[in-house]
């Protein structure tokens, strides 16, 4: 970004704020007006319908459609849910693989999630499917959660199917941390057991461009890099222009039955298929489910509604076919990033 002062930063920043000011002021004033009538209020409420669309994420639509997710963990549930054990499922959703789990054989559910619609959503498909009585679905976050108040024990099994296109963006690595060390039991079962991202090298100024931008029609409109995307984002590979100058490489794997799960870092050296200008890396992800279940998001798997995760380099590099490529992977809780 040129020409940016710090006086420019800082009037940035400012009227960043009262954007967010701007939107919280709007939100409060809509929901007001619906509490001022409160006896008409159903989910056809013109303000009600703007409310959920901004509340619940468009993709879990495309998410409860992918049939090869949904089988994937139907299977995996069959193979490794204790009979008749208890099972923490973390982000409910609608209560898909809380019922999954019981009806692979689990005695009781608990599936806790954070969004208060989805929250409702799940309690009432659970009691209309029948299952009120065997998944008890909590309003709060899974590091929330107490043993011998939200729940009787520590449960037998934990099921956290929170993933991204990255992996790590939804929170895994500290939801599965906390969960593992102060809820699942000393010999609990953990789905997903292991998971290991995979990467290329790649040449794309289209995908490079998706996160940022320089002279337009002859101006310099640089400035609105400021609000690029520090980390890794989603992109469908196979819808733009690319070449791949590397095979793939593993960049990281997580133990979640026994590993760390914290940030880091890893000095990476990526032998180059092709010589290049490297802009970028594509990541995704392999899930070792248990049971034998592997769920990918593959750039060739286009059916998964999981896309890639681009993760951009701050500066291109150059690729030289037969060398190595140096690059510093770091991740933090919830963003991989390059160096």
């Amino acid at each position: 970004m040129t020409g940016l002062t710090a006086e420019g930063e800082v009037r940035l920043a400012l009227a960043g704020l009262r954007a967010r000011a701007q939107e919280l002021s709007r939100v409060a004033e809509a929901t007001a007006r619906v509490l001022a009538a409160p006896e008409g209020l159903s989910t056809e409420v013109p303000a009600f319908r703007e409310f959920a669309r901004e509340s619940v994420p468009r993709w879990h639509f495309a998410m409860l459609n992918d049939h090869e997710r949904n089988d994937a963990l139907a299977t995996a549930l069959e193979r490794v849910v204790p009979q008749d054990g208890t099972v923490l499922d973390i982000g409910a959703g609608t209560g898909l693989l809380a019922m999954m789990a019981v009806r692979a054989g689990a005695r009781h559910v608990y599936s806790c999630e954070t969004n208060p619609l989805m929250v409702e959503v799940a309690r009432q498909v659970v009691a209309a499917e029948g299952y009120a009585d065997r998944v008890t679905v909590l309003p709060c976050r899974s590091d929330e959660l107490v043993v011998g108040r939200d729940l009787p024990r520590r449960v037998d099994a934990l099921v956290s199917e929170i993933v991204d296109c990255g992996l790590i963006g939804e929170g895994i690595l500290p939801s599965v941390r906390h969960a593992r060390r102060e809820l699942l039991a000393p010999d609990g079962v953990m789905l997903p057991r292991r998971a290991r991202l995979l990467g290329s090298l790649l040449h794309s100024e289209n995908a490079m461009n998706l996160n940022r931008v320089g002279r337009v029609g002859g101006f310099d409109v640089s400035r609105l890099n400021v609000f690029a995307t520090p980390g890794h984002f989603p992109f469908r590979l196979h819808t733009w222009p690319h070449r791949t100058l590397s095979d793939p490489v593993e960049l990281l794997s997580f133990d979640f039955t026994e590993g760390p799960l914290g940030p880091g870092r890893r000095a990476l050296a990526i032998p180059a298929r092709e010589s290049g200008t490297v802009h970028a890396m594509v990541a995704w992800f392999e899930l070792d489910l248990g049971g034998g279940v592997i769920l990918r998001n593959s750039p060739e798997n286009v059916g998964s509604h999981w896309m890639q995760a681009l993760i951009p380099l701050a500066e291109p590099v150059e690729a030289v076919a037969g060398t190595t490529v140096p690059l510093d992977l770091v991740w933090s809780e919830t963003r991989l990033s390059l160096a």
